[in-house]
């Protein structure tokens, strides 16, 4: 999809997004997603998964909760639509994967576990669940810890384990299985084999989450917030032997990013069997012409969506190509340029 800037491209990835996720990747609340003036917001979608076909629709109003009905059955549950349609999203923020702080790579963790195994939603949830309320007693203690709300804490702190170290060992296993993948794909996009290598070490790993939150009680306690756990954890990407977030170059870290994405895309599309849609929203403006040929040469051969203010980056060969212009969508040229 090609067209100037602020017309339509991004929010039509956007509905295809929230349709499959039930949630932004722009991370934009519902009522932002509703057009001016109208009173709701109304999706539709139709496609294939395996042979089966599927149809979603999802309404969006901008008072009340959203409905969502998957082949004209109501989802009653957010979890229900899980795996049914998967989605490999890129765009220019991603790009900043590697060179942001950690909250970033925590969600690509978490985002690529949930789309290997939809049960891992599940424990995802629970940790965030389980710090909220840990935190808003934290909060209430006013840096003074009385019997009655020490009984409360041990049971958050027991939850908060529980959850906390399987998520963390799912984590564990993520990496190790990405590290290879990233390697690879570093290589083909910076045209050069430096060594790329990934990292997830908690530092309450090896004594026991359980253990960790009973020796850092009284800090947190002081502090009003939980200080210790997989909320705090991050996933180190080095390059050469170095940090790559304060010793890389602008474009190293770029293609680190997109190598991390990448990577994330082939292990889910091997381990599911079936490849996620992949959206890709204007991220050739962000690379330099070599990067953009490389990256054009490692997509994958399955059903992906590409924007750009521009013209098609050489060597793409669309099957179709659609000009957006001020919310409407027709046939284009390829060779035109906007």
């Amino acid at each position: 999809m090609v067209g100037p800037n602020g017309q339509g491209k991004t929010n039509l990835l956007e509905a295809l997004g929230w349709l499959a996720t039930l949630g932004s990747f722009r991370g934009a609340a519902p009522d932002v997603l509703i057009r001016d003036g109208a009173p709701r917001a109304v999706l539709r979608a139709e496609g294939d998964r395996a042979g089966r076909a599927i149809q979603l629709e999802a309404e969006l109003p901008r008072v009340g909760r959203h409905r969502v009905q998957l082949n004209r059955q109501k989802l009653t549950k957010a979890r229900d639509l899980l795996g049914v349609v998967r989605v490999s999203v890129f765009t220019p923020d991603d790009l900043a994967l590697v060179k942001e702080g950690p909250s970033g790579r925590r969600a690509f963790l978490d985002t690529t576990l949930v789309a290997l195994d939809p049960r891992l939603d599940a424990v995802v949830r629970e940790v965030d669940r389980v710090l909220r309320q840990r935190n808003a007693l934290l909060r209430q203690l006013g840096g003074r810890l009385k019997p009655d709300a020490e009984v409360t804490l041990d049971v958050w702190d027991a939850k908060l384990a529980d959850a906390g170290e399987a998520l963390a060992r799912a984590r564990l296993d993520l990496v190790a299985q990405l590290g290879p993948l990233v390697s690879e794909r570093y290589a083909s996009l910076a045209s050069a084999a430096t060594p790329v290598a990934l990292g997830y070490h908690p530092s309450w790993l090896e004594t026991g989450l359980a253990a960790s939150l009973a020796a850092g009680r009284a800090a947190d306690v002081a502090r009003g917030v939980s200080q210790i756990g997989p909320h705090r954890d991050d996933l180190a990407v080095d390059l050469a032997g170095t940090a790559a977030r304060s010793h890389a170059s602008q474009g190293e870290q770029r293609s680190l990013a997109l190598a991390l994405k990448l990577a994330a895309h082939r292990l889910v599309t091997e381990r599911v069997g079936v490849p996620p849609l992949l959206l890709l929203d204007d991220v050739f403006s962000e690379l330099d012409p070599k990067r953009r040929a490389a990256l054009i040469e490692l997509l994958p051969g399955t059903q992906s969506l590409l924007t750009s203010a521009d013209r098609l980056p050489e060597g793409s060969h669309p099957d179709l190509v659609y000009r957006v212009d001020d919310g409407r969508i027709e046939a284009a040229s390829m060779g035109t340029r906007w």
